[in-house]
């Protein structure tokens, strides 16, 4: 790559307009993300048809930054009042709470903050680095490689459920179902339409995630909102300052917990699919498993803190490895940007270093601004996220239900797509009751048109013979792979 391309792209990255929507959007995903059910990804749902006045880096910024903010303001409710606002802080909660419980609040919520930016920045730089290679290998994958790394990605997707191995597939299988509505593309001929014009594009990717990820967890919120407030978090003003700060001995400490989970949520965003939930939790098992002192952990031990924070956060560049050099997102939040990049007429994959690649350089350039900006926020505003959880539900929930709306019918243009909205909003709420996982749901929809396109292709390459695949070394050792990981799981799990 020339010199003068990248240099030209960190510029484009550090002007002021460029500075200041990663900045509102850093901030906008801490706030939202200190709220819980609320999360960084309902968000950039929202804003997605906001950006359509903005240049295509403007937009993405804002929407990375709130992708970033939202993982550091996540573990913040975690810490204070053991209530999570993401998925994947759940496990910050282990270790997070019980400090809190200790009368150090703020020790735990700032050994979040450093453990997040560091895991996110050494994600960004392992992007940085290895994405142009990657591009270049991309080229050299066929339909074959492609639809097998997907099936891959699907096996390890269903296998990280646990013991609920057959409700993954289940969901899974819905996910592609509802993914084959419209046109088919060999012959576009129309699939499961029922004399509905609209759906002839499909399901607007809009109206399936902010259904099932937001308006379904909003529903369920404002159900159970009663007349009894939550207990205000309370500080000691008069702590010492070890009880409210992290020093560098121990976050040095917290070393090895922190590369091993930014190295996890590194090799599994890189894998379409995956997430940072499984990712916090899967660094935490394994930190905890490796401690000379396991007893520790759940009881108040910072590495817990540090393995799950470092982990859930390096997801964030890592999933934009594939779908930089594949087009293919490696999670919830990278499928939305996808959308993102083709509303300004950017397609993700092997081209778009080769086309557009001062547009990649200025977005790396950006990333790692807001990694500072994040760490500037996060020490500046701690005290204003605390009193932002202590906000009434009533307020919180009911804007957001009406800006779900307004966002749908944005992007859409029409009354029908916020009617799809509340129908997967129903049916997201009916998976998560039976225990079915709608993120699983989410990502085989996302997934599977990429999936059927390439699998016409594979069977022309192949001569419709799947006996053929044996001269595609690479896409066997996937679907072999993906095959013995689900075995494996299954076995593990098996009552």
């Amino acid at each position: 790559m020339a010199l003068d391309v990248i240099l030209n792209g960190f510029v484009d990255a550090f002007t002021w307009t460029n500075m200041f929507y990663v900045v509102v959007g850093v901030l906008t995903g801490q706030i939202v993300g200190a709220i819980p059910g609320i999360g960084p990804v309902m968000t950039m749902a929202i804003v997605i048809p906001f950006t359509f006045a903005l240049s295509p880096l403007s937009a993405i910024s804002c929407l990375v930054g709130i992708n970033k903010g939202g993982l550091v303001g996540g573990a913040i409710p975690a810490i204070l009042i053991n209530t999570p606002g993401t998925p994947d802080a759940a496990a910050t909660a282990l270790d997070g709470h019980p400090i809190a419980r200790q009368g150090k609040p703020l020790k735990a919520t700032k050994m979040a903050l450093f453990s997040s930016v560091t895991g996110d920045t050494i994600s960004d730089l392992v992007l940085i680095t290895v994405s142009v290679p990657l591009a270049i290998l991309a080229f050299k994958m066929g339909p074959v490689e492609v639809f097998s790394l997907i099936v891959f990605s699907f096996c390890v997707i269903s296998g990280l459920m646990g013991n609920a191995v057959y409700k993954a597939i289940i969901s899974l299988l819905l996910g592609m179902l509802f993914a084959t509505v419209g046109l088919e593309p060999e012959n576009s001929t129309p699939r499961l339409i029922f004399g509905r014009y609209e759906l002839y594009d499909g399901f607007p990717i809009v109206a399936v995630a902010i259904g099932m990820l937001a308006m379904s967890e909003i529903i369920r919120r404002l159900a159970t909102i009663t007349h009894v407030e939550k207990p205000a978090v309370v500080f000691d003003k008069h702590q010492p300052k070890r009880h409210r700060s992290v020093s560098f001995a121990e976050y040095w400490q917290c070393r090895m917990a922190l590369l091993r989970g930014a190295g996890i949520g590194v090799f599994l965003g890189a894998v379409p699919g995956i997430g940072s939930t499984a990712a916090a939790f899967m660094s935490y098992a394994m930190t905890k498993k490796l401690s000379k002192n396991p007893d520790s952990y759940s009881k108040g031990n910072l590495k817990g803190v540090a393995a799950t924070e470092s982990a859930n956060s390096a997801i964030t560049g890592a999933s934009l490895i594939p779908l930089l050099t594949l087009g293919i997102p490696g999670s919830v939040s990278a499928a939305l940007l996808i959308g993102a990049f083709m509303i300004h007429g950017v397609i993700p994959g092997p081209t778009l270093f080769e086309k557009q690649a001062e547009l990649v350089y200025a977005i790396f350039g950006a990333m790692l601004f807001a990694n500072i900006t994040n760490l500037s926020l996060g020490l500046i505003c701690m005290r204003l996220w605390v009193k932002v959880v202590r906000a009434p539900e009533t307020i919180v929930f009911s804007v957001s239900f009406i800006l779900c709306i307004i966002g749908v019918y944005l992007s859409t243009g029409t009354i029908f797509g916020v009617m799809l909205m509340f129908m997967f909003a129903i049916i997201g709420i009916l998976m998560s009751t039976l225990g079915y996982s709608p993120v699983v749901f989410i990502l085989a929809f996302f997934l599977t048109p990429r999936l059927e396109e390439s699998f016409v292709q594979s069977m022309t390459m192949v001569d419709g013979n799947v006996l053929n695949i044996v001269d595609y070394p690479i896409a066997l050792a996937f679907l072999l792979l993906g095959l013995g990981i689900l075995i494996v799981f299954m076995r593990s799990f098996k009552t």
